[in-house]
C-alpha cells in the first residue's frame, strides 16, 4: 500500500495537516481539529489522528527540546511536524517504536527520509525526553509566571498543561442530581458540573432539552459573580461564544449580548434558541458601539492572550508572543473605559479574562480604578460563588490559577467594580 491508501498513513497525514493548522495561529485549534480532511476517515483514524495531535501539542515543550541538539539546521517546518508527531507516538502514546518510526518516514520527502530516521532512531536509543514541569511551556512564558508567582506555583501551572482535562458543564437552574448520574458527572462548588464522558455532546442526556451547555468552571465564575438577578438590565460585552449571555439570561436578567463577530453570535443565538433563553443580540464593536442605554450591570470577558486555556487549547502556548500580551493589554483598557461608560450610577461592572498574564489581569484593575475615580473594588469573599479558596487576592479580586482546584481549571483573573 502507497501513502493514499494505507490507513495508518492517511490518519498520520491528517494528523499532520491538523499540527500544522494548529501551530499556523491562524484559526486555532478548533477549527485546526475540523481540517485535514477527516471525513473520509473511518471514525477510529479520526479519532486516533486528533489524539495524536493534542498529545503532540501537550508534550511539544519535552519534544522540542529532545529535537534542538538532533537538527544542525532548521528542517522545513512539515519535516519538524512529522518529527514531532513521531517522537509523541513513540514516547507518550501507545504506538510501537517501529510503527512510529516506519509511518513517519513513509510520509517525509523522499531527500529527507535518511535524516527523519536517524532523527527518530537516535532518540528512541537515548530515552524519553525530560518531562520536568518546566519543560511544557516555552521557556519566556514559564519564565513569566516564575516572576509573577513563584517557582513552586509555576511548576504546578505547568505541570497541568500535560493533563486531558474533564468537560464542565453549566446548567440551567439548579443542579438536577438525576442527571448529574446520567451524565456522570460530579456537582463542582459553585453548581458546575464535571464529565469524564467522550464523544459527541450533542448525544449527552440533557442536550436537546437545553437544560445545560459546555462552560469551564473557572468560565462560569464572572456571570455568577456579577449577581444579575431577575428583571436587571445587564450588558455582557464580547458575549461569543455565550456561555456568560446564557448564564445571566438562566437567572431572569434582560440581556443585551454584544460582539463584534457576527458569525460567532449566531452561534450565540442558536445556544439561546435550544435552551429557551432570551437576549438581544447586537453584532457591534464594543468600544464604538452607538448606543445611549445605561445598564444595571455590565459583564467584560475581554479578548485576552488566553494562556489560561491551555488546558484545552496548548496551541495556544505555542502561538502567543510576547508582543502579543502588550498589545492585548491596549486592546483592555479601551474595552474597560467603553464597559465603564455603560454602567449606570450604582450599577456594578465585572471584568475578567482567560490570561495568567498579570498586565492583562491585575495591571488593567489597577489602572481602571486609577483612571476611574466614580469606580471602587468591589471585593470577593473566600469561596464566592464557588470559586477556590486559594484564588482570592489580598485586593479583594480573583486570581484563579489552574492547579487551584482538583482536576484543574482555566486560569482567570476576574475583578469586581461598583459606580458609586
Amino acid at each position: 500500500m502507497t501513502a493514499a491508501t494505507d490507513p495508518a498513513l492517511l490518519a498520520r497525514a491528517a494528523a499532520l495537516r491538523m499540527l500544522r493548522a494548529a501551530l499556523g495561529g491562524r484559526g486555532g485549534l478548533d477549527e485546526a481539529l475540523s481540517a485535514g480532511n477527516q471525513g473520509a476517515l473511518p471514525l477510529q483514524d479520526r479519532a486516533f489522528a486528533r489524539a495524536l495531535v493534542m498529545a503532540t501539542l501537550r508534550h511539544l515543550g519535552p519534544i522540542d527540546r529532545a529535537l534542538a541538539p538532533r537538527l544542525a539546521r532548521e528542517p522545513p517546518p512539515p519535516v519538524r511536524d512529522l518529527l514531532r508527531l513521531g517522537l509523541c507516538q513513540a514516547f507518550f502514546m501507545d504506538t510501537p517504536a517501529f510503527a512510529a518510526v516506519d509511518t513517519t518516514v513513509a510520509l517525509a520527502p523522499e531527500r529527507l527520509r535518511g535524516l527523519v530516521n536517524a532523527v527518530l532512531r537516535g532518540q528512541l536509543r537515548e530515552g524519553p525526553p525530560s518531562t520536568d514541569a518546566d519543560a511544557f511551556a516555552p521557556d519566556w512564558l514559564f519564565a513569566r509566571w516564575r516572576v509573577a508567582y513563584g517557582e513552586a506555583q509555576a511548576r504546578a501551572i505547568a505541570s497541568l498543561i500535560v493533563e486531558e482535562p474533564a468537560t464542565d458543564l453549566t446548567m440551567r437552574g439548579d443542579p438536577d442530581e438525576a442527571l448529574a448520574a446520567a451524565l456522570e458527572a460530579e456537582v463542582l462548588p459553585g453548581g458546575s458540573l464535571r464529565t469524564r464522558r467522550r464523544g459527541d455532546v450533542a448525544a449527552w442526556p440533557g442536550y436537546d432539552t437545553g437544560r445545560w451547555w459546555v462552560q469551564d468552571a473557572a468560565a462560569a465564575l464572572p456571570g455568577r459573580l456579577l449577581g444579575a438577578a431577575a428583571g436587571e438590565i445587564v450588558l455582557d460585552l464580547c458575549a461569543a461564544p455565550g456561555g456568560k449571555t446564557f448564564q445571566l439570561a438562566a437567572d431572569g436578567a434582560n440581556v443585551t449580548a454584544v460582539d463584534r463577530s457576527a458569525s460567532r453570535l449566531r452561534r450565540v443565538a442558536t445556544g439561546l434558541s435550544r435552551m429557551g433563553l432570551a437576549a438581544e443580540v447586537i453584532a457591534a464593536d464594543a468600544v464604538t458601539w452607538a448606543d445611549p442605554r445605561a445598564f444595571d450591570a455590565v459583564l467584560l470577558d475581554a479578548p485576552c492572550s488566553a494562556t489560561g486555556t491551555f488546558r484545552r487549547h496548548p496551541d495556544v502556548l505555542w502561538n502567543v508572543r510576547p508582543g502579543d500580551i502588550a498589545a492585548m493589554a491596549a486592546v483592555q483598557r479601551a474595552l474597560l473605559a467603553a464597559a465603564a461608560a455603560r454602567v449606570r450610577p450604582g450599577g456594578r461592572l465585572v471584568y475578567s479574562v482567560c490570561s495568567l498574564e498579570p498586565e492583562e489581569g491585575e495591571g488593567q484593575a489597577r489602572a481602571f480604578l486609577s483612571d476611574h475615580n466614580d469606580f471602587s473594588l468591589a471585593p470577593m469573599a473566600a469561596g464566592d460563588s464557588g470559586s477556590p479558596t486559594a484564588s482570592l487576592a489580598t485586593e479583594g479580586w480573583l486570581r484563579v490559577l489552574p492547579h487551584h482546584a482538583p482536576g484543574g481549571l482555566d486560569g482567570f483573573f476576574i475583578a469586581r467594580f461598583q459606580r458609586g
